[in-house]
């Protein structure tokens, strides 16, 4: 399958920006002091551990996606254009 030169930028941008995101949300979540992610004694609790699975699942696909995007624009730049 062959991708457009946009949809190629579009996928290496989200993958950009999932980890850009994702990075300072778990950087958050790891200072947090509310006491949602952290209890009294200073364990980890239930919402800290789905918290930070999201987060690593959000920067497996974000890295997914946007090496497809990377490969993808590396073949359209090796292809003449015309």
């Amino acid at each position: 399958m062959k991708l457009s030169r946009s949809v190629s930028w579009f996928l290496l941008a989200f993958g950009v920006w999932s980890w850009f995101i994702w990075i300072s949300f778990v950087k958050n979540l790891w200072q947090d002091g509310s006491g949602l992610a952290f209890d009294d004694a200073g364990d980890p609790t239930a919402y800290f551990w789905v918290h930070l699975l999201l987060a690593i699942t959000s920067f497996l696909l974000g890295t997914a996606v946007g090496a497809v995007g990377f490969r993808s624009i590396r073949v359209l730049r090796k292809e003449p254009t015309g």
